[in-house]
């Protein structure tokens, strides 16, 4: 069985969105599913980060060539042994799988509670047969909304967007991978990472506090920023712009709208 991890702070927030109540009737609950940052991430570029394993059994962590900003996600694998047997027990088990496998594992592991499902607060699709997995437990689960950042634009232009849409499937292009460019040739609604709220208001893009954002289908064309996050390596341009971000309060969890 898969391990489904808990909603977090910020994903725990969309309880409070009057859009997404349907979903989180009856007692039902948020959820994320987890794999290992950067080890599923094929296609991620100015973000990639993993967490390397020692041979004395501890971990660090290793940024990639192009990397601008660190992952979030490969911090916390660095820190917590749990966090970090848990997210690699899902991928160590999903990509031994073929397609109609996968399908079966994600939805029977799927938690008879879930009402919303953020698909990777850590890691992305490392394949298409994986990506398609989801859209058909999405399919197979019309009452349950399933969300997902990602930068395998190949996979979705290549094989998700050619079939018909799905009101509780939403996904978000990432940009910080290695095919930015389809973003934009084939229109794909998506995020960026911003060192500061000017920067988005000079790109006339809401900032996302709390997910809603990336979650609620009635969104899913809007293009929106995230603010940068996590722990950054000391001395970058990264490092530099979340300390201020932190000195003047920025991470509340309220929405700020700027001018387009």
């Amino acid at each position: 069985m898969l391990k489904f991890s808990k909603a977090n702070a910020k994903t725990q927030a969309l309880k409070n969105d009057s859009e997404l109540a349907d979903y989180l009737t009856d007692k039902r609950k948020i959820y994320s599913l987890d794999l290992l940052s950067g080890y599923s991430c094929p296609y991620a570029e100015k973000c990639l980060s993993k967490a390397v394993q020692l041979p004395t059994g501890k971990r660090k962590i290793r940024d990639g060539k192009k990397t601008e900003f660190r992952c979030f996600s490969a911090s916390q694998e660095v820190q917590y042994t749990n966090v970090y047997n848990s997210r690699k027990h899902n991928f160590d088990l999903l990509r031994k799988q073929n397609h109609e496998e996968m399908v079966s594992l994600i939805n029977g592991s799927l938690p008879e509670n879930a009402g919303i499902v953020r698909i990777h607060v850590a890691g992305d699709f490392f394949s298409l047969p994986y990506m398609h997995a989801w859209y058909m437990v999405a399919a197979l689960n019309p009452n349950v909304l399933f969300y997902a950042y990602t930068k395998s634009l190949k996979f979705w232009v290549g094989g998700i967007n050619e079939l018909p849409i799905l009101h509780n499937f939403v996904l978000t292009a990432s940009y910080g991978g290695r095919d930015d460019h389809m973003i934009d040739e084939f229109n794909l609604r998506s995020t960026k990472v911003v060192f500061s709220e000017a920067i988005a208001s000079v790109l006339g893009l809401e900032i996302d506090h709390d997910d809603s954002h990336a979650a609620k289908p009635s969104l899913r064309d809007q293009d929106f920023a995230l603010l940068i996050h996590g722990t950054q390596p000391a001395g970058s341009q990264a490092s530099t712009a979340l300390k201020k971000l932190k000195g003047k309060g920025s991470y509340s969890r309220k929405k700020v709208k700027v001018s387009a």
